[in-house]
């Protein structure tokens, strides 16, 4: 196997992993302790590797059948670029809203680097507005 390939496919089992199965020690397998989260995806959440593990608790909280869907991942050298679509039924309080019943979805683009087998950083672009307007705390 590739490093290209190991690359890609240790981001993919991370995000299956954490976010469509709920596994929370996932975050201890695949995060450097040294993680840095450079685009904490909600506010409130803490740093370093628990800001992952923070947001994985909110979604599935919120909405347990959350799962992420790949889109395209694309690597060059030690980045690799996540594209994904996420979506669940919101049947718990997410961002102070009490469940609906209603299918959210989340879209968005993270940019993980890997270093000896590991995600080392992030960056991320989440559609904050959509999921906003999904729960009714921003115009549609």
């Amino acid at each position: 196997m590739t490093t290209q390939t190991a690359n890609k496919d240790l981001v993919d089992a991370f995000i299956q992993e954490l976010f469509t199965k709920g596994d929370l020690s996932a975050v201890d397998r695949y995060l450097s302790p040294d993680f840095v989260n450079h685009d904490l995806p909600f506010p409130g959440l803490p740093d370093g590797p628990e800001s992952m593990r923070g947001a994985a608790v909110m979604m599935r909280t919120a909405m347990p059948d959350w799962r992420s869907d790949l889109e395209q991942l694309v690597e060059e050298g030690d980045i690799v670029v996540e594209r994904f679509t996420a979506h669940g039924t919101h049947q718990g309080e997410l961002m102070g809203v009490a469940g609906t019943g209603k299918t959210v979805t989340l879209r968005g683009i993270n940019i993980f680097r890997i270093a000896d087998g590991r995600i080392v950083e992030r960056w991320g672009r989440l559609d904050e507005l959509g999921l906003l307007r999904q729960l009714g705390l921003a115009p549609a």
